[in-house]
């Protein structure tokens, strides 16, 4: 049994359809059914609640071999430990008492670097990775630079001003991935019963790009001119918690970005392995753009 939480995320989608079309059926555990596709409700087996919630995420885990772990986006959490260490404990304890075999989660780059101690949400999401391990289960990490899709909280200001703005240096060059290509690994990861003991696996994209790159490429792609404008922490933060996004979670978003800035994305070495087949202006031609002229 492949247990994937968050099947309706970015990822979780991707992830679910891969191991419907392989004849697969998953184990999917969501706050509400209702916004599953039809199609994938009636092939797969539901859990229904926060997979946060130790009773939930017990029944989740029972006869798993292996599980899919994405911590949500949280803005209401009071901070990123919160979001991400604390609402995965109850799952960790799952995990062991029921002898799942492989657990493969989402996180950041920076794993040995001193940026990552002071990164905020990056910091979190390793915690919570360490917290995982620790459980004694077989673990891997999918360690990632930022997505591509997260440019699609843009699509208003590229449609209407043209312009999309973030806390990124506009002439740092740094990798960015695809949701597809991590969901590609978390599934070969999932099915992989050779593997053991903890690790990670890099996904870097092929390229590294700065801002005013893919600013350039976005134009190029939507035939309009797009540019890119810089924010200061204090401008983003503003922004999250105008939002609605707590005090804690939206300055452990400055602090991510800060070390981004610093180079966070730039240390893990790019490899043949690590490597990412899809490109961001394949990307913002097949998403992007059916995004902002539709």
């Amino acid at each position: 049994m492949y247990v994937i939480t968050a099947p309706t995320s970015t990822i979780g989608r991707l992830i679910v359809d891969d191991l419907l079309g392989r004849g697969e059926k998953p184990r999917l555990v969501t706050r509400d059914a209702s916004r599953l596709a039809p199609g994938v409700r009636e092939r797969a087996e539901i859990v229904e609640g926060s997979h946060g919630d130790e009773a939930v995420v017990d029944r989740a885990c029972a006869d798993a071999e292996a599980v899919f772990w994405l911590a949500p986006d949280d803005g209401d959490a009071p901070s990123t430990d919160a979001a991400y260490v604390d609402f995965t404990r109850p799952a960790a304890r799952a995990f062991a008492r029921h002898g799942v075999r492989r657990v493969v989660a989402v996180t950041a780059l920076g794993r040995g670097t001193r940026l990552a101690e002071h990164a905020g949400a990056v910091t979190s999401s390793r915690a919570m990775c360490d917290l995982i391990a620790a459980s004694g289960v077989n673990f891997r990490a999918v360690a990632c630079p930022s997505f591509m899709h997260n440019l699609l909280n843009h699509v208003r200001s590229i449609r209407e001003q043209g312009l999309f703005s973030m806390m990124a240096d506009p002439d740092l060059k740094a990798p960015a991935v695809a949701a597809r290509d991590i969901a590609a690994t978390a599934v070969r990861l999932l099915l992989d019963g050779t593997w053991t003991r903890s690790g990670e696996v890099a996904c870097l994209g092929p390229e590294d790009l700065s801002p005013n790159d893919m600013a350039r490429i976005v134009s190029e792609v939507l035939g309009t001119e797009v540019g890119y404008r810089q924010i200061t922490g204090a401008a983003l933060k503003e922004r999250m918690t105008g939002f609605g996004m707590s005090e804690g979670m939206a300055q452990g978003l400055v602090d991510m970005f800060e070390a981004k800035n610093r180079g966070l994305d730039n240390a893990e070495p790019r490899t043949a392995g690590s490597t990412t087949p899809t490109t961001f202006r394949q990307w913002c031609e097949e998403v992007l753009k059916p995004a902002v002229t539709g």
